[in-house]
């Protein structure tokens, strides 16, 4: 069984990064990364711009992505430009991926990595709530890559990659909301449960592991593979368990979006 790659927690960056792939995989090549400031889309943007690609991070919190962009820039010397956009909205979008060519004249990545989410029983999950993953998650995927091709993979080709979870494959006790979202969207990412053991790789992926399984979809490596989804969580969607009993301490929690 092959081994996880380093991985640290929390946004920062990795200490030390061995290349699996050519470090000059995405030279010169610009990644519009949605969600870019935190968690995983901040170790994509990393794993990205280590093999040559410059990015743009947006978030809702422009402080985060300020503080985002500085440690990326410094560990690896090319070019991130921090953007405060929400994903719900078309003019914010729109204004985003203006000042994302203006500044770098191209985009030729898209990384839908935005999402919203957290544990609530269908009975307390408010129509608010519902609506704000939906509206984050299904219908923020749909209106950046709408705005991106129209303003330039409609011209000039692109790639698109979608981030999204395993929620909606078979359905998930305290994320009808997510995993609705998610199903309308369709693929990886590994849950977070500490119950390793049922997992066919027996432990939990780390984010630089979901990175490079976004390096490879996003680079010239997989220019026949479109229309796929790559489920990257060790086999954990095939075998993990929808324990309600062990999710009860959740389930008077009620949402009030």
């Amino acid at each position: 069984m092959a081994q996880p790659p380093p991985d640290v927690e929390g946004d920062d960056c990795l200490p030390a990064y061995r290349h699996l792939f050519c470090p000059d995989l995405l030279r010169d090549k610009v990644a519009f990364i949605t969600g870019g400031g935190s968690g995983i889309g901040f170790r994509i943007a990393e794993i990205f711009m280590r093999h040559g690609c410059h990015t743009v991070i947006a978030s809702r919190s422009l402080p985060r992505v300020l503080m985002a962009a500085r440690k990326l820039a410094g560990a690896t010397g090319r070019r991130c430009l921090p953007l405060c956009m929400d994903v719900r909205a078309p003019p914010a979008v729109m204004a985003a991926v203006d000042q994302a060519l203006k500044e770098f004249g191209r985009i030729d990545i898209l990384i839908n990595c935005a999402a919203g989410n957290f544990l609530c029983p269908a009975g307390a999950l408010s129509f608010n709530a519902f609506k704000t993953v939906m509206d984050i998650d299904t219908g923020g995927t749909f209106n950046v890559s709408r705005v991106l091709y129209e303003k330039f993979f409609r011209d000039h080709g692109g790639v698109i990659v979608n981030i999204t979870a395993t929620l909606g494959n078979r359905g998930q006790a305290l994320q009808v909301h997510a995993g609705s979202a998610k199903a309308a969207v369709g693929g990886p990412q590994a849950s977070l449960s500490t119950k390793v053991t049922v997992s066919p790789l027996q432990r939990l992926g780390n984010k630089t592991e979901i990175a490079h399984s976004v390096l490879y979809l996003a680079s010239p490596l997989a220019s026949y593979v479109t229309g796929a989804v790559l489920v990257a969580d060790g086999g954990a969607w095939l075998t993990f368990p929808n324990d309600v009993k062990g999710l009860a301490d959740f389930a008077s929690f009620s949402s009030k979006l």
